[in-house]
């Protein structure tokens, strides 16, 4: 059984050069403290020298003191520039690496895997959950660092001047900090609540918005409405409560700010008064705390940053730890030359597969058949390494395909399944997703082998025409002739097809059957289409995991055999549909009828919209529940 691989590690904050960025914010902060000392400095210069005395200076002395204060000024103000480039700088290069990480992980999983995770919970991973981390790195941790050092180097000036204020301003500014963490504590849990509560509503949405047709054919949308009605009201109360907190942490600033001042005023009026301070000392403490103010009102964010991101932290991390058990082994090589022949060699997948044994020549057409939940598309997923056995091992040309280099392994397997669904983006790029650099005499080769190229001509811009997500504005018989052509243009030496002849239309039908015809390379293809079967060179009939017959299509349906019954049970319900459809109405002349369907799952009308419910989706959600 092959070892689950554990998903990469969260980056770390200090990696990829940015210790130098911290060094830069951490020299920031002594330029801010100098500036802020300088500045505090003259001020008690200007104070006591001029103000105190009633001497003023010749105005060439003020000029310069005023000039020094502008200087001053502005080395601050550019001091300030330059922390919040360097602080967004390090939280976006932070995100920058989790998210792709993330995504690394993402393309590892197994379309299983996917599955069972909610699409919202993973859009939150990539959106909410990056966005809390960056708060905290350029807002938290960058502003924490910067204040730490301009407050600490300001104190200790302060101190030299007049010890009992800047005692008391350092004990309001402590103080002020305990109480905020006591307030934070229950910070946490409101943010770990609204999280969960918004990640529930953005899975609800997106699994709505892709199921709306359902909501509105079986009018549902009152009742799906409420739903989010009542989840939207638990967001809301949810993040209510998370405001209380908030707000009651940045008020806690500000009067720790009012008090900061107005202690520091109190002493040093107590201090001038008993003559162990001038007027300008305090006045220069007074400036240094009007400084300090930003600084501590920051410190409420900085709770509200850090917490957040601890959360959403161990919310990647959790799906960080998701195992994968596809990986690319260490020293894997390339495919070898061959023609596509496909080894299955005892191969099992728990709940899936036991102990099949099949070979698939080079160029053969194998039809692979069998009832719902009977391991079918798991046997195309071992395929293309999609999914790796417990027991056995799977090969191509000879090659062990977990020996394989992905990359090989990829170029040299095409699939065409409902969980390799077209993208959001132009005809022409979903065409050449498989191979970007693909020739314009290539491309026209096999849009003409399946007939992309009438497609386009009802297109409005053509190759350039724009398809919406899953390319929902094409018919299914269009979309498949896509992905079918997509597929082609790589130039796969096998072809795996899980029920792509379902739900065709005519033209559809017949692009399909010509690729088949003129594809050189070998071709495994789940059907319930008895002129699909007919026209293999090999049948593989799956029941309950086990491979319980296989030959020729001839030889499997000659005898009393499995293939035979369980295709006699799908001409039996494609008579029996044919006869309903057939049904006149009331009062109504019967209407000639259609040719019978050759499949008993699914059937299309003209334009390729399907008219029954494939089974395709049933069997799926069979194999999920039972894999």
């Amino acid at each position: 059984m092959p070892e689950p691989r554990r998903g990469p590690e969260l980056p770390r904050i200090l990696a990829g050069g940015q210790g130098w960025t911290f060094a830069r914010l951490s020299l920031n902060g002594l330029v801010q403290a100098g500036t802020t000392v300088a500045s505090a400095l003259v001020i008690q210069r200007v104070f006591d020298g001029w103000v105190t005395t009633g001497s003023p200076w010749r105005d060439p002395e003020l000029g310069r003191l005023g000039a020094l204060l502008l200087g001053l000024a502005l080395v601050a103000a550019g001091a300030r520039v330059l922390e919040r480039l360097d602080a967004e700088r390090v939280g976006q290069d932070y995100i920058f690496r989790v998210r792709l990480a993330l995504f690394d992980h993402l393309s590892a999983l197994s379309p299983r895997t996917m599955h069972r995770r909610s699409r919202g919970g993973i859009l939150m991973r990539f959106i909410n959950d990056l966005a809390a981390l960056r708060q905290w790195v350029s807002l938290g941790l960058a502003r924490l660092l910067v204040a730490a050092i301009l407050t600490a180097g300001t104190l200790s000036v302060l101190a030299t001047l007049n010890g009992p204020l800047a005692l008391t301003v350092a004990a309001v500014i402590v103080f002020g900090s305990l109480v905020a963490f006591a307030l934070g504590r229950p910070m946490e849990r409101v943010v770990r609540d609204s999280r969960r509560r918004r990640a529930r509503l953005a899975s609800n949405v997106t699994e709505k918005v892709s199921a709306m047709a359902a909501v509105q054919v079986h009018g549902q949308a009152g009742r799906e409405r409420r739903r989010i009605e009542r989840q939207g009201r638990q967001l809301r109360d949810s993040m209510i409560g998370r405001a209380r907190i908030v707000g009651a942490l940045r008020g806690l600033a500000e009067g720790t700010t009012a008090l900061a001042t107005a202690a520091a005023l109190l002493v040093g009026a107590q201090q001038v008064a008993s003559g162990l301070a001038s007027p300008g000392t305090v006045v220069a403490a007074l400036a240094i705390v009007g400084i300090l103010v930003p600084q501590v009102r920051a410190l409420g964010r900085v709770w509200e940053y850090w917490h957040g991101a601890r959360v959403s932290r161990q919310k990647i991390e959790e799906f960080l730890a998701v195992p994968t058990l596809v990986s690319e082994q260490e020293g894997a090589k390339s495919l070898p030359d061959g023609g596509g022949r496909l080894v299955i060699d005892d191969v099992s997948v728990a709940g899936c597969l036991s102990g099949v044994r099949a070979v698939a020549e080079p160029g053969q057409r194998v039809a692979v058949v069998g009832p719902n939940g009977a391991g079918k598309s798991s046997l195309l997923a071992l395929a293309a390494r999609l999914l790796d056995p417990d027991q056995g091992t799977v090969s191509l040309d000879g090659q062990d395909l977990r020996a394989t280099k992905l990359s090989s392994l990829r170029r040299a397997i095409g699939l065409i399944s409902p969980d390799a669904p077209l993208l959001r983006g132009t005809l022409r790029r979903n065409l050449c997703y498989r191979a970007p650099r693909a020739s314009r005499r290539d491309l026209d080769r096999v849009m003409r082998l399946c007939r992309v190229n009438e497609i386009c001509e009802e297109l409005p811009e053509g190759l350039e025409t724009v398809l919406t997500e899953g390319a929902a504005n094409l018919s299914v018989g269009q979309r498949q002739r896509v992905a079918l052509a997509r597929t082609l243009l790589g130039k796969p030496r096998i072809l795996l097809l899980d029920e792509a002849d379902v739900n065709l239309d005519p033209a559809a039908r017949k692009a399909l059957d010509k690729a088949l015809r003129r594809f050189p390379g070998t071709i495994l293809m789940v059907t319930h289409d008895l002129e699909q079967l007919s026209r293999a060179d090999v049948v593989w009939h799956l029941d309950g995991g086990l491979l319980v017959e296989s030959g020729a299509p001839q030889e499997v349906l000659g005898r009393r055999g499995p293939t035979a019954i369980l295709f006699e049970r799908f001409e039996a319900a494609a008579k029996k549909k044919k006869r309903r459809q057939q049904r006149p109405a009331a009062g109504e002349e019967a209407a000639p009828s259609a040719p019978a369907a050759t499949t008993a799952e699914s059937s299309s009308d003209a334009e390729g919209q399907p008219i029954v419910e494939s089974s395709k989706g049933v069997e799926r959600d069979e194999d999920r529940t039972v894999h």
